[in-house]
């Protein structure tokens, strides 16, 4: 068992993990084993592309996957600040629903998917602002 204080920097990294990885380059269902949270996220990443106009959006989910990559459950929603048009809302909610389907089963090495089998995560996904989503 992990001690308190790895779990918990294990969380505020999950947290903070899709801000940094958007940083890095990786194609949308690369091969290449996962082997950080940036990494992971990063994958998931690769396959977003949010829809015209929703700059600014975010959305945070929550699931789980097993050791080999796969989901556990529904991904649920945690925080999102979306705008006032709904079909608008509804397009950018399904892009992000889409880019964890699409990047699904994640590649993780066996000692990444040790380390988070089973372990809530907490992406958050934000459109960039400007001319960028």
């Amino acid at each position: 068992m992990k001690p308190r204080s790895a779990i918990v920097a294990l969380t505020v990294a999950l947290v903070a993990g899709p801000n940094a990885a958007t940083s890095q380059e990786r194609a949308c269902r690369s091969p290449e084993p996962v082997d950080t949270i940036n990494e992971m996220f990063s994958a998931i990443v690769a396959c977003w592309e949010p829809p015209p106009g929703t700059a600014g959006m975010t959305l945070t989910l929550q699931f789980s996957i097993r050791r080999n990559g796969t989901l556990i459950g529904k991904p649920r929603a945690t925080y999102s600040r979306l705008g006032d048009d709904g079909s608008l809302n509804r397009a950018f909610v399904a892009s992000v629903l889409e880019a964890l389907d699409k990047a699904l089963p994640l590649p993780v090495s066996d000692r990444m998917g040790g380390a988070i089998a089973g372990r809530l995560l907490f992406p958050r996904f934000t459109a960039a602002s400007g001319d960028e989503s």
